[in-house]
């Protein structure tokens, strides 16, 4: 075979220089800030080692399978970092391949917990040993002198370090934390500290929730009043959640630290509007035990005087405090609302022409003023739809990009798990949105919509995500089935009552009408004037089907209102005349239909009327009867032993 080489320039080989996987994965741990040990295997067990340097520190691990394309997953359990790794390779994974590594990355996930269990398991039984032999700690110890707290129960270890107990849900020794005398925190390596949390002193009237030992022993010393260390923001809600589902209707007061990064007011507002409770922090930086050594008044502040919340009417009412909007008379801002139609009866079309809008920085809105702002649509179905009705709004507005973000998917946002994905993403952004849309309410509740306790959760939800981000939340629904359902949302009437603004969409009667855009409920203002759009059809250039056809959708114009038909006040006496003209063998004076006396009176008397009824009824001058007002109108005249019609409108109804 001829030696390429020696005819080829250097270099001639183009294809990119792919590391081994034990190289690129040790690139993978340092880029997630974790320091590889110096002999990674890839054997599919899982490994465990040092991240700190330290001998007996072992919180590193991962598992790697060593099938191509290697895959598996590597984290530290201390630093709470966990990260997937598949091997870059030279040529495209195939989508065999992809199966088989997310069942290799899912089974890393299943033994990294059962060895997060074994180890959880053997650090409880080693921290129960050692809280069990260690002495109290006292009060000179240099962690609380420096702090100026009591001990609270807080033990001591051999080397000297403050310990204090981290105990789990069912009030179990789960970990411990300790602390040294210049403020150093460890938790005891393997010890879960996820929702974990200890109480200090007894409750009384009032539980507060703090962060640290220090805080909490402050507020407990300040205030006589029992107080649950979550030991760190993450853990404010799940502290939080146990102490509602414990202590029920305790009040329940959240101290959060303020730091600069506003991570504990971010969790404290979640769990404060998730579970009931109220939110207090520091004015100036740092937490409640820096608050007391600068000078400060900490029970004030916990406890402000009641005047500070009740207030005089005249002073209450002093100040304007308009209704502020995101789209005038609309959508209200910072407010809860609902928009129900029936399926395919354009709700969707609308509520992305608002968030458009809004995104888009637009002025108006049919004559209504638009506050432009962030927009976050939670999309729970139809993204093929959603997909191509942006691209028409923005190809038809001619803009190019809007303030607004979409899903991929929907979740069950009244779960922890759920409402937490939407939080976490929706933080991401670089901008807090104005308005969040959730579409459909079905496709992110977990539960029955009749409920009103699964209906409960989910307001809860929509209550704490307005709470977070200071932003209105709408929730697209739909309406019943039958027709005297279909101007009110589907389910529990819990919905209709915790909505600032509820609006219908009622698709048009008859061809040619309108889309009717009717507001049902305005709780702050008065009700809005109802709205009428239509739907455009919008070619989408550039957009070709699997055929090669071009791909449309349509975009929300100013429709018109219904031209409204008068009802003809004669049209039940005029319908008689015809029955009774159909009946008699339709005759003609001329062009004029003809009906005899004799045959009205034949006609009546069928219908159970008596012969006195049946004269009134024809007489000239009775002006209740049928024969008057139809004279009167001018709509027939007398001829020979009867009337004929002459009410050119009414004749068109009449086939000769």
């Amino acid at each position: 075979m001829t030696d390429l080489t020696r005819i080829l320039p250097p270099g001639w080989d183009s294809r990119p220089h792919i590391d081994p996987p034990e190289v690129q994965l040790a690139l993978a741990m340092r880029q997630a800030g974790i320091e590889p040990p110096p002999d990674l295997k890839i054997d599919g067990q899982l490994h465990r080692f040092s991240t700190k340097g330290r001998k007996k520190d072992d919180s590193g691990w991962y598992i790697i399978f060593p099938d191509e394309p290697q895959a598996g997953r590597f984290g530290c359990w201390r630093d709470g970092i966990e990260a997937k790794f598949i091997a870059e390779m030279d040529r495209e994974i195939t989508a065999t391949e992809n199966m088989a590594i997310m069942r290799r990355q899912n089974e890393a996930r299943a033994e990294r917990d059962r060895a997060r269990e074994r180890k959880a398991e053997m650090a409880a039984d080693t921290v129960a040993k050692i809280w069990s032999d260690a002495g109290a700690a006292s009060p000179d110890h240099p962690y609380l002198s420096q702090k100026g707290i009591q001990p609270h129960g807080a033990r001591v270890t051999g080397d000297g370090r403050l310990m204090v107990p981290l105990l789990d849900k069912d009030g179990d020794l789960s970990s411990l934390q300790y602390i040294s005398g210049d403020g150093e925190k460890k938790y005891h390596p393997g010890g879960t500290a996820k929702s974990c949390y200890w109480i200090i002193g007894d409750l009384d009237k009032v539980l507060y929730v703090a962060e640290g030992f220090a805080t909490a022993a402050t507020i407990n010393e300040v205030t006589g009043e029992a107080v649950a260390i979550s030991y760190s923001a993450g853990n404010i809600l799940s502290t939080v959640e146990i102490m509602r589902e414990r202590f029920h209707s305790t009040p329940i007061v959240i101290v959060a630290d303020n730091d600069e990064s506003g991570v504990g007011k971010n969790y404290a507002d979640q769990a404060a509007a998730k579970y009931g409770a109220r939110v207090v922090m520091p004015p100036e930086r740092g937490d409640a035990n820096d608050f007391v050594k600068a000078g400060h008044d900490l029970n004030l502040l916990l406890n402000p005087p009641a005047t500070d919340w009740l207030t005089k009417a005249k002073d209450f009412s002093a100040e304007p405090a308009p209704i502020a909007w995101l789209v005038k008379h609309w959508l209200q801002d910072k407010a809860l609302i609902m928009v129900h139609g029936p399926s395919g009866g354009g709700k969707t079309f609308l509520v992305l022409d608002w968030c458009l809008n809004i995104a888009s920085g637009f002025d108006t809105w049919h004559g209504n003023k638009v506050h432009a702002g962030t927009v976050v649509y939670l999309a729970g179905e139809g993204h093929h739809g959603l997909r191509s009705r942006v691209a028409a709004w923005r190809q038809h507005h001619g803009v190019d990009d809007p303030d607004m973000y979409l899903s991929g998917s929907g979740c069950d946002l009244n779960t922890p798990n759920g409402y937490m994905k939407v939080i976490e993403a929706v933080s991401a952004l670089p901008e807090p949105p104005r308005l969040i849309v959730v579409d459909t309410l079905h496709r992110f509740l977990d539960g029955d919509e009749n409920s009103a306790q699964d209906a409960k959760t989910m307001l809860d939800a929509c209550n704490a995500l307005m709470a977070e981000f200071n932003c209105s939340v709408l929730l697209v629904h739909h309406t019943g089935v039958s027709e005297e359902a279909q101007h009110r949302a589907r389910g529990s009437s819990a919905w209709r009552g915790a909505l600032e603004i509820e609006i219908s969409v009622t698709p048009p009667k008859r061809e040619g009408d309108s889309i009717q855009v009717i507001q049902r409920k305005a709780k702050d203002s008065e009700v809005a004037q109802p709205v009428y759009v239509d739907l455009m059809p919008v070619d989408i250039k550039g957009w070709k089907d699997e055929d090669g056809e071009p791909v449309s959708s349509c975009v929300v114009t100013e429709g018109a209102a219904p031209v409204k038909v008068e009802k003809d006040p004669l049209q039940k006496v005029k319908k008689t005349v015809e029955d009774c003209w159909h009946a008699s063998g339709e005759e003609y004076i001329g062009r004029n239909p003809y009906v005899t006396r004799s045959a009205l009176e034949h006609l009546l008397d069928g219908r159970g009327l008596s012969q006195a009824t049946v004269k009134q009824y024809l007489k000239p001058t009775h002006e209740k009867g049928i024969i008057g007002p139809l004279l009167a109108a001018k709509a027939i005249e007398d001829a020979a032993n009867g009337w004929i019609v002459i009410d050119e409108d009414w004749l068109i109804g009449f086939v000769k």
